[in-house]
């Protein structure tokens, strides 16, 4: 399904009619080559020409259509008529200090002139083609080392193509060149059923790479690979045990690698998990609703961006965005994360547009919480998890919690157990808890609730009657009677007793009542300190009267205490001044 969904969108894109658009062609893949070496129709060296734009250490190239490359391990394998400077040139770099052995640079630059010489003869007669072999021939590294680039590639080995001083393409991008790599594409006989389209193909062996997934090896993985006798199966190794054609191939691959590239606005990043998406045809929510529902998207203009993102969510949560005409086109999502020279594939998930429009409302419901006037109303997925992390490092996280949150949205399920133990940590051992962190915990205990008794509000709720919840509000009042007694106060009761005052009500509630007499009597407005006296018997009046401070609270209560301390803590009730106080009256 996941294979046969990239090549359907491979075809789709296929048909496209701006070029920039289209994905590339059978046996080729975009590359960005930064240095070319321009030469004449003779074959003679004119420069090296840096294409990079941007500066410093931010300059890129832009990607070009080049002969699909070699998947490269230990061995020496070249691309065609692309590689880097050591296979090119055979010229000796220096990599972090180390130097290139003298026998492989020149198995590696054999390789690179074979690869050439093996291409069929109405390609080798192309004009372009020739220049390059007749390059090769006069090579003279002496004459390369007087040009000004010269240093930087010797020392940084960069990928490297070639270009006729009276053409716009690379030689690599000739029609001959383009003719004979699709030509050894299908030149195969078909061996096998592809399991893809169902039809008799020539099978790929070897797939090609995916690059860009976060955290695999710069070269590339793969999601279909054999290659120990323990995985074949009735003999049949490598791609023949999963057979799937070559045309298919390198279409899913090539897609998948577009997804995944840098400039792609079809992925993004959540915790390890690499995530793309698509949709079944072109639609708003693949082209940037799906990034701004999840507070990824970014613009040049952060108003206008601001103002797209408020009429999306309220399309959304009004469930207009689900009348769409193309509200009932399918939606893909696809999780990644490496799994050593493999992917890993973190969750798959399918449904229709409008699906994914509820998916997302149901999600705006949970994380939605009372909070500041400077506060978003739906924080980003990243904020959140940012919030349970240590130092709010990403990397502190369990691996898998941002891909089961992802999973959690998508699908409606439980949000995992780790992503409620992670805000919790956070709450205690930083005393702080804050919107992000509330907004977690909420969204996790709703979603784990039984009936809709059981879930939590907005906003304050008085008439909860949960005991942990109570608590949490009863610990935020006698932490405000605290502060209005000793204004200027650096440490309040939050600092030293949340921790246990959330596990362990009994040990720490009794001797926080006897402070709080001590704190009220030295309120300096009579009326204030009744004021708050009062809500604190409110609050005791709603606990159990035998036990009102259980001895500890299990984990889930602990997370009610705290989304209880926090909407007390917002409550205006909490924190209305004297002179507030006097006016109301």
């Amino acid at each position: 399904m996941i294979l046969q969904s990239l090549v359907e969108l491979y075809d789709r894109r296929a048909k496209l009619s701006d070029a920039n658009e289209q994905p590339a062609p059978l046996g080729f893949e975009s590359k960005e080559i930064p240095f070319l070496i321009e030469i004449d129709s003779g074959g003679r060296f004119l420069q090296f020409r840096d294409v990079r734009q941007g500066e410093g250490k931010a300059r890129r190239a832009r990607p070009r259509i080049v002969p699909q490359g070699e998947k490269k391990t230990s061995g020496v394998k070249a691309n065609l008529l692309w590689d880097t400077a050591e296979y090119v040139l055979g010229c000796p770099v220096e990599l972090k200090g180390k130097a290139s052995k003298p026998e492989r640079l020149r198995e590696q630059h054999l390789a690179f002139r074979q690869r050439i010489e093996g291409l069929p003869e109405s390609a080798r007669s192309d004009a372009g083609v020739a220049a390059v072999l007749a390059f090769l021939d006069g090579l003279d590294l002496e004459q390369l080392a007087r040009d000004p680039l010269w240093e930087e590639i010797r020392t940084n080995n960069p990928l490297m193509s070639f270009r006729l001083s009276i053409d716009d393409d690379l030689v690599c991008q000739r029609p001959a060149v383009v003719a004979a790599c699709r030509s050894l594409l299908s030149a195969s006989d078909n061996d096998g059923l592809c399991l893809v389209n169902g039809e008799p193909a020539a099978i790929e062996r070897l797939h090609a790479a995916i690059k860009g997934v976060w955290g695999a090896q710069t070269s590339g993985a793969n999601i279909v690979s054999f290659n120990q006798a323990s995985f074949a199966s009735y003999g049949k190794s490598q791609g023949a045990n999963a057979p799937v054609g070559k045309d298919a191939a390198a279409k899913y691959t090539t897609a998948l690698n577009d997804l995944l590239a840098r400039n792609s606005r079809q992925r993004a990043q959540v915790g390890d998990t690499s995530m793309v998406f698509w949709s079944e045809q072109d639609s708003a929510m693949e082209q940037g609703d799906f990034l701004s529902l999840l507070g990824i998207a970014q613009e040049d203009d952060p108003a206008a961006h601001t103002d797209r993102v408020a009429k999306l969510y309220a399309a959304v949560r009004t469930g207009q965005y689900v009348q769409l005409p193309e509200a009932q086109q399918r939606f893909f999502v696809l999780g990644l994360a490496p799994n050593a020279a493999r992917l890993s594939v973190r969750f798959w998930h399918v449904d229709t547009i409008a699906g994914m429009a509820n998916r997302f409302a149901n999600w705006f419901k949970d994380i939605e919480l009372a909070h500041g006037p400077n506060q978003p109303d739906a924080l980003p997925l990243t904020r959140l998890l940012r919030a349970c992390a240590l130092q709010g490092k990403l990397d502190n996280l369990p691996p898998n919690l941002g891909g089961d949150i992802m999973r959690s949205i998508l699908t409606g399920t439980v949000y995992p157990q780790s992503w409620l133990q992670a805000a919790l940590r956070r709450c205690r051992a930083e005393q702080e808890i804050d919107y992000p962190r509330a907004t977690a915990l909420k969204a996790c205990l709703n979603r784990m609730a039984i009936d809709d008794k059981e879930k939590l509000t907005v906003s304050l709720d008085q008439e909860n009657t949960n005991v942990a919840y109570r608590l949490g509000r009863l610990f935020a009042v006698l932490e405000r009677i605290q502060e209005e007694a000793n204004p200027g106060l650096n440490a309040t009761i939050r600092d030293r007793y949340f921790g246990s005052a959330s596990s362990n009500p009994l040990a720490v509630f009794p001797t926080l009542n006897r402070l709080k007499n001590h704190h009220l009597a030295k309120i300096d407005s009579r009326g204030r300190a009744q004021n708050l006296e009062k809500l604190v018997g409110s609050i005791i009046d709603g606990l159990p009267a035998d036990a009102p401070f259980p001895p500890s609270l299990a984990l889930a209560d602990q997370g009610r205490f705290a989304v209880g301390y926090y909407h007390q803590r917002q409550h205006a009730s909490t924190y209305r001044t004297v002179n507030e106080q006097e006016t109301a009256a």
